[in-house]
């Protein structure tokens, strides 16, 4: 499966739009990490446990946002974008988002 950030794939033309297309996660840090992660705050710099959890989050966002596509007959996502947001203090929720497409090889 393509997945783009572009509107267009070099050498392919959309062939048919499927529609919108996403994947939804919402992690939380343990109680382990999250005090880790408070007691690293206070010193100022990165966060590695938040880093991790957010590109983890990401990834299955996009493994997710895939499954979907291909349900829906795509072989392909274009205008692929990422959203987040925090639900509560301890969650963070990562939407992966897009156009589901079936792209075709430009002769």
């Amino acid at each position: 499966m393509i997945v783009v950030t572009t509107e267009n794939v070099a050498g392919h033309r959309v062939k048919e739009t499927k529609g919108q297309v996403f994947g939804v996660v919402v992690r939380s840090r343990g109680l382990g990490g999250n005090i880790m992660a408070g007691l690293r705050s206070l010193g100022g710099g990165e966060i590695p446990e938040y880093t991790q959890l957010l590109e983890e989050a990401r990834k299955h966002a996009v493994d997710r946002l895939v499954k979907n596509a291909a349900r829906m007959g795509a072989n392909a996502i274009v205008m692929m974008r990422f959203d987040s947001a925090e639900i509560g203090q301890t969650m963070s929720e990562i939407v992966a988002y897009g156009t589901a497409v079936i792209l075709e090889p430009v002769a």
